[in-house]
């Protein structure tokens, strides 16, 4: 029981200095602010795909997976995606 709050503890105290190293450095809201509008239009992207899903018969869930692909990828990513999964399926 008692490690279990350590390890809780050490993850919070280690999230508070990552949040505050990015913050102190120059470049760090441009950084956090690019990576979250980049998640919003992922997360749009997806969303779009799956309200069309009935014109296109793809349905993609929105997961953390598909999110950070999306994110990470962009456009191509999400079409990685919709490959992968006519692929396996």
């Amino acid at each position: 029981m008692i490690l279990k709050y350590a390890i809780w503890g050490v993850l919070i105290l280690s999230s508070l200095m990552l949040v505050m190293i990015v913050f102190r450095s120059r470049g760090g809201g441009r950084l956090v602010a690019s990576l979250g509008l980049n998640v919003v239009v992922a997360a749009f992207l997806l969303y779009v795909l799956n309200l069309l899903s009935g014109y296109t018969h793809i349905e993609l869930p929105i997961n953390t997976a598909t999110l950070g692909t999306a994110t990470i990828l962009g456009i191509p990513g999400v079409i990685l995606l919709i490959g992968v999964k006519w692929a396996l399926l």
